[in-house]
């Protein structure tokens, strides 16, 4: 019923886009997770990515939040014909915003009031942060996936090692190469990593 409710909320926001696109900054970057077209590179202002935990998940996932003294890289797509619904679907506990700064264009972020910090009872699952930082990896090398462990909030929540039995639905197996990379990036961030 929520997510229902949220959806039809969000899409309330950007009926009148003609050409619509969304903005991914999290899974959506991985291109192995979506088949919408026109993807592009780019950088949105005045939002940062954080990891918070809302009551529609039991773990924790990125979401975006105002910051006027930051900017992400991520991708857009387009939404053929206007079609929401799936994207909607997908991103249910998250709704949708027009953003300002990129004309007929959306962002997915959870609203202030309905997101709390990540905890050692709503962890990052591994799974997730594999896909994200795969996808960062492909779009914008190791100086881009770099970045975004850098420019992310909330590095103090456990990792919950899911790998061997990833929970995320649309997990993606990561090279040695990959492994390594996100492994090493959570140990210089000092992450506490925890198995199942």
């Amino acid at each position: 019923m929520e997510a229902t409710h949220n959806a039809t909320r969000a899409n309330s926001t950007v009926t009148r886009m003609t050409s619509p696109r969304f903005f991914g900054y999290g899974s959506l970057v991985n291109r192995a997770t979506h088949d919408y077209p026109e993807v592009r590179k780019t950088q949105v202002s005045g939002w940062a990515r954080a990891w918070r935990h809302t009551d529609l998940r039991e773990v924790a996932f990125l979401t975006a939040v105002p910051d006027a003294n930051a900017t992400i890289e991520g991708l857009t797509a387009a939404v053929p014909d206007n079609d929401w619904a799936a994207l909607d679907e997908r991103e249910f506990a998250y709704e949708r915003i027009a953003l300002e700064t990129h004309a007929e264009t959306a962002i997915y972020a959870i609203p202030a009031e309905k997101h709390t910090a990540a905890s050692v009872a709503h962890p990052i699952l591994l799974s997730y942060l594999d896909v994200v930082v795969q996808g960062y990896l492909n779009e914008f090398g190791e100086a881009g996936a770099a970045l975004f462990f850098a420019t992310t909030h909330g590095w103090s929540a456990p990792i919950l090692n899911d790998r061997a039995t990833p929970f995320y639905p649309r997990h993606q197996v990561l090279t040695a190469d990959e492994r390594t990379f996100v492994d090493e990036a959570l140990s210089a961030l000092n992450c506490t990593v925890i198995d199942t």
